[in-house]
């Protein structure tokens, strides 16, 4: 799913690096040209990547501003092409390629070692020149306003691809994870930001020991998020800057789907709670026995029009299946496709920075107070809630 579908998976970076002196737009342009998507249609090769057009993949020339540049965002896709042979035909061919080796070669018992592995580059070679390769595109967005660039996919090895041909394009440049310490210090305040900053339990400043030593926010945020969907009125404020005006209001809450995780004599188990969410039982009960939220649907709401539904991955606050407003684009006799395109194109990201500025203000909310004089009471009552028997819930969220 890509960035212009109404539901969409997507992770976020922030760009570090001087951007060049000079013409930005001829530069990104010269850059995106120099590492474009070549095909491999009429090769053997295995593997091709680089970049394309949002709206067309077959599309790797950057000349135009149509084609990437779009007021403060540069938007462009990265295509990977791989040609894969059947394990069971390569198999086959090899057996095959080595009898005829043999019958060849009548001194030999069986293929030398050096032999084997050139006979396995010609047979994989012969395969890939009968088979086309399987293409598959993520979409990226750098809005150079913020300097945040947003990836359309969530796998680690496709994020680390990314990440590399980023490099090597924009020399200088390079993507650091927005995780969940650094997408708190980006919606704090300073004083409450430096309160973060002293609660950070890493020991180093590189990024994995960022993620992984400071798991407890992912964590606290959505069991703070649960207590709070059952046993308050889920109505909050807008507090970070974007589409919507600060202090306007909207509902968020926890629902359908969460997903735990705890050790165990096994090793780390996993639970799935799947379905409309009553009182959190099955949950609360997990939670007591020492599993902890790792994933949980959270849906944000505006007006009853304006709703946007995501899984929010903790341990990295990835957004899995994102689903935002349905694009709705008026069309009349004198729009162009190309201008048809852009039209949703830019009514997308409206809704996707509604979306994510709710998400901002809800985390901002969580964290003020995590990080404030009253937590140890707050704590307490969601420890007491969690304890207490499922027909003591009151039930008072919106689910």
């Amino acid at each position: 799913m890509g960035i212009l579908s109404n539901t969409v998976s997507i992770c976020q970076f922030r760009v570090t690096g001087a951007l060049p002196e000079g013409d930005l737009y001829q530069w990104s342009s010269d850059r995106l040209a120099e590492n474009a998507f070549k095909s491999i249609d009429n090769t053997a090769q295995e593997l091709s990547l680089g970049w394309v057009h949002v709206d067309d993949m077959e599309q790797g020339s950057f000349d135009t501003p149509r084609a990437f540049w779009r007021d403060n965002y540069t938007v462009f896709t990265l295509r990977r092409d791989q040609r894969k042979a059947p394990s069971v035909l390569l198999k086959a061919e090899m057996a095959k390629a080595e009898s005829e080796f043999l019958a060849a070669n009548p001194t030999f018992k069986r293929v030398p070692k050096g032999e084997r592995d050139n006979l396995r580059d010609r047979v994989r070679a012969s395969l890939f020149s009968r088979i086309l390769p399987s293409p598959t595109t993520y979409d990226a967005l750098w809005d150079r306003k913020n300097g945040i660039v947003t990836f359309t996919s969530l796998s680690p090895k496709t994020v680390d691809l990314f990440e590399d041909l980023f490099r090597k394009t924009f020399v200088g440049l390079r993507l650091v994870m927005i995780h969940p310490l650094a997408r708190g210090e980006m919606v704090l305040d300073d004083e409450t930001a430096t309160l973060l900053k002293q609660a950070n339990r890493a020991s180093s400043e590189d990024v994995v020991s960022l993620i992984k030593e400071n798991t407890w926010l992912g964590m606290d945020f959505m069991r703070w998020l649960m207590y709070k969907t059952m046993e308050d009125s889920s109505e909050y404020e807008v507090n970070r800057p974007g589409h919507f005006m600060e202090g306007e209001p909207y509902v968020a809450y926890i629902n359908d789907r969460l997903i735990l995780k705890g050790a165990s004599e096994r090793g780390v188990q996993k639970i799935s709670v799947a379905g409309p969410q009553d009182n959190f039982s099955e949950v609360r009960t997990a939670v007591r026995l020492g599993k902890e939220i790792t994933e949980a649907t959270i849906y944000l709401e505006r007006e009853e029009e304006e709703s946007w539904k995501l899984t929010l991955k903790g341990e990295m606050f990835h957004f899995a299946s994102l689903k935002s407003p349905a694009v709705r684009i008026e069309k009349d006799e004198v729009t162009d496709e190309g201008s048809e395109r852009e039209a949703v194109f830019y009514e997308r990201m409206y809704l996707l920075e509604k979306g994510l500025q709710l998400f901002d203000s809800l985390y901002a909310d969580f964290l003020r107070s995590r990080l404030g004089s009253g937590w140890a009471k707050e704590a307490a009552d969601i420890e007491e809630w969690l304890a207490s028997d499922d027909e003591s819930s009151n039930g008072g969220g919106t689910c």
